[in-house]
């Protein structure tokens, strides 16, 4: 996964992680020299090294939604760098229901996260010196939230959009009509320029999925 330059000094990094090919991804300010994870679901040590290979410090852990895949070394991840993990409110109750999160369900044990703070619809948050939108877009969980940056032209969708297509909404809390809504309400009223960073796959832009995304 290649570097990504937003602008006013915005560096998108991220590796691919884990058995599912989970995207995690390093936002970073690079006059601060310091950023924020997005997701971190496995391989902490790889997603430390990330973080550490350019002198980052590291202000915070953000989720996306609680599906054990996005979820299941955010703590340890977060420890080993000494920074709190926000997540989604709505999604409190997938983070300690196994069944919920997919966790027993996909053979992964039981995984669950106690966050050091939960993110409401809406909430404005300034982490690494960087401003974030926080997006509720609820359909594959109901708590799935987007994170938008708008000085690098860049959200992050988690599993809510992908390239031309949709997260899943066969798991527990899933909604086809409300992941439908989140998409064409919420998100694609953002710029065309936006890149959208998913949580597994290819990016594209908000542009691209208004023009091709079948599910609108």
């Amino acid at each position: 996964m290649p570097d990504q330059k937003g602008k006013a000094g915005i560096r998108i990094d991220g590796r691919i992680v884990g058995p599912i090919g989970t995207n995690c991804y390093l936002l970073v300010n690079e006059t601060r020299h310091e950023g924020v994870i997005i997701d971190p679901g496995f391989e902490p040590e790889r997603i430390t090294a990330m973080v550490r290979k350019d002198g980052v410090k590291a202000k915070a852990v953000l989720i996306t939604h609680a599906h054990f895949d996005h979820i299941s070394k955010a703590r340890e991840t977060a420890d080993a760098l000494g920074v709190p993990v926000l997540a989604p409110e709505a999604d409190r109750r997938l983070m300690s229901d196994c069944h919920s999160n997919l966790s027993e369900l996909m053979g992964y044990g039981s995984v669950t996260l106690v966050p050091d703070r939960f993110l409401a619809d809406g909430e404005l948050l300034t982490l690494a010196g960087i401003s974030i939108r926080c997006l509720l877009t609820p359909g594959h969980t109901p708590g799935g939230m987007c994170y938008y940056v708008p000085g690098a032209d860049a959200v992050f969708s988690g599993d809510t959009l992908f390239l031309e297509s949709v997260g899943r909404t066969d798991f527990p809390g899933g909604s086809m009509s409300a992941i439908v809504h989140s998409v064409r309400d919420i998100l694609m009223k953002l710029p065309d320029e936006t890149t959208v960073y998913p949580g597994h796959g290819a990016l594209t832009t908000i542009g691209h999925e208004r023009e091709n995304n079948p599910y609108l």
